[in-house]
C-alpha cells in the first residue's frame, strides 16, 4: 500500500514570546525568556506568581466580530488566530479556501476551558444559579477550538479533539499526519492550544509542585537541566501547523518546512518509575521510521525544567540512544516558552521547522550550572551551528503519557 509523504506546508505561533513564527524564532534563538508576572489577575498571596502570558493579543485582529470573539474561551481564540496564521503562511487564502474533503481539523487541548468555567462560577455564586451564561457551555467544551476552527474553514472539514495532557497537540499533529500518509486526506489543520493562566488552574499546579516560585526573577525562573531549577513555569498559547501530502504540495508550489517521518507513544509502566514511557515512545518512533539513533542530528527535549522529569529524561535518551546520547546536540526551549501543555509540542515542532530551516540549534536558556544528572551535550549560551537533516521532539505529560515525533529535512530522501 502507498504511504504518502507529509510534510509541513504552514505554521502559526502565538506564546507568550512572540506572536508569529519569525518573532518566535528570534528570541529562542537569542535566548530571551517570555515568563513575567502575571498580569490577568490579581495574584495576592499566591506562592508563584509567574506565567508565560501570550501578549498584545486582540482576538478581533483575527476573528470576526459576528463569531462574537470575546465569548469564547481564551485557548480558542488563540487556537483560531493560530490557524489563520497558519493558513497565509501556507500560501491558502483563508478567505477563499478551496480545500478537499474531507480536510480533518485536529486540536489538542490538555483540559476544558478553564477561564470559561471560572466566569460561569463566579455568575452563578454572585447572582444564583440562574445566571449562568447562555454561551457558556459550547465554549467551555475541550471541542470548542477544533468545532470553531472547522466551522470557519467550511464544509469540507472534520472536527476532531485530542485530549493526552501535555502531548495533545503533538498527538493531534501525528493523528491528522497518520490520516494523510494513509490516503484518508490530501490536507490538514493541526495543533494545540491551552490557557492554565487562570486562577484555578494555577493554584492546582503550585500545589502540585510544578510551578516555580522564583517570583523576583521571572525571566530566568524556567531553568531547563540546570542545577538550580526548582520546578517548570506554565504558560499559555497555541500552534498550528498545515500538514499536507508532499505531492500535493510540491504540485501548488507550496514552502515545505520538514516532513514528519514516524511517531510513537507510550505511557509509564510503572508511577515508581516517571521516564519509562518516554523511553518506549522514543524507540516506538525510531523503528516505526526505520531510523538508526545515529541517524538523529538533535533532539528537541521536553525539558520542562523540573528537577525530576528533567533528570529522568535525561536518562531515557541515555537508555535508547547509549553511548550516541553523548554526541547529539539536545536542547529544550521552556526557558523561554515556559511548558505551554498543549500547545508545547507544536511549538518544539516549529522550533525544528526553523532548526532545519537556518541550519542552527538554539540554546537552552537559563542553563548556568551543570548537573551532573543531566551530563548531556546541551546546547548553551548561544545558538550553535549544525547539520541537521533529521530531528526528534520529546514530550510528556501528567499521568504518564509520552509521545515522541521524528522529524527530517525533505531534502534526506530525495
Amino acid at each position: 500500500m502507498k504511504r504518502n509523504r507529509v510534510v509541513v506546508t504552514g505554521i502559526g505561533v502565538l506564546a507568550p514570546n512572540g506572536n508569529g513564527l519569525e518573532a518566535f524564532w528570534k528570541s529562542i534563538v537569542a535566548g530571551e525568556s517570555g515568563i513575567g508576572l502575571i498580569t490577568r489577575f490579581d495574584t495576592t498571596g499566591f506562592k508563584s506568581r509567574i506565567a508565560g502570558e501570550v501578549k498584545n493579543f486582540d482576538p478581533l485582529d483575527y476573528i470576526e466580530p459576528e463569531l462574537k470573539p470575546k465569548r469564547m474561551a481564551r485557548q480558542t481564540q488563540l487556537a483560531y488566530a493560530a490557524t489563520m496564521m497558519a493558513l497565509t503562511d501556507a500560501r491558502l487564502d483563508p478567505n477563499n479556501l478551496e480545500l478537499p474533503s474531507p480536510t480533518p481539523v485536529v486540536i489538542g487541548v490538555s483540559s476544558s476551558a478553564i477561564d470559561v468555567l471560572e466566569r460561569a462560577f463566579e455568575a452563578v455564586r454572585e447572582n444564583g444559579p440562574n445566571r449562568a451564561s447562555p454561551t457558556a457551555t459550547a465554549h467551555m467544551i475541550p471541542q470548542a477550538a477544533a468545532n470553531i476552527v472547522a466551522d470557519r474553514i467550511g464544509m469540507c472539514a472534520d472536527a476532531t479533539t485530542v485530549s493526552s495532557a501535555c502531548p495533545s497537540g503533538l498527538d493531534a499533529v501525528a493523528q491528522a499526519a497518520a490520516m494523510i500518509r494513509g490516503g484518508e486526506a490530501q490536507i490538514a489543520v493541526a495543533g494545540g492550544a491551552d490557557v492554565p493562566v487562570t486562577p484555578l488552574a494555577l493554584s492546582m499546579f503550585i500545589a502540585s509542585g510544578l510551578s516555580s516560585c522564583r517570583n523576583g526573577e521571572p525571566e530566568r525562573a524556567s531553568r531547563p537541566f540546570d542545577l538550580y531549577r526548582d520546578s517548570g513555569v506554565i504558560s499559555e498559547g497555541a500552534g498550528v501547523v498545515i500538514l499536507e501530502d508532499m505531492e500535493r504540495a510540491e504540485a501548488r508550489n507550496a514552502p515545505i518546512y520538514l516532513e514528519i517521518t514516524s511517531y510513537g507513544k507510550h505511557r509509564d509502566q510503572d508511577p515508581e518509575k516517571p521516564g519509562s514511557g518516554l523511553e518506549d515512545s522514543m524507540r516506538i518512533a525510531l523503528a516505526n521510521g526505520g531510523v538508526r539513533t545515529t541517524d538523529i542530528d538533535h533532539i528537541s527535549a521536553y525539558g520542562p525544567g523540573h528537577p525530576v522529569l528533567d533528570a529522568t529524561e535525561v536518562q531515557a535518551i541515555k537508555n535508547v540512544f547509549g553511548s550516541q546520547a553523548y554526541s547529539i546536540p539536545v536542547t529544550s526551549i521552556k526557558g523561554v516558552t515556559g511548558n505551554a501543555m498543549a500547545a508545547a509540542g507544536p511549538f518544539q515542532l516549529a522550533a525544528c521547522a526553523l532548526t532545519i530551516r537556518d541550519q542552527m540549534i538554539a540554546p537552552t536558556a537559563n542553563y548556568e550550572v551543570p548537573d551532573p544528572l543531566c551530563d548531556l551535550d546541551f546546547v548553551v549560551s548561544r545558538p550553535r551551528k549544525a547539520k541537521v537533516s533529521r530531528a526528534l521532539i520529546n514530550v510528556r505529560g501528567l499521568g504518564g503519557s509520552a509521545s515522541t515525533m521524528v522529524v527530517n529535512r525533505v531534502a534526506l530522501n530525495e
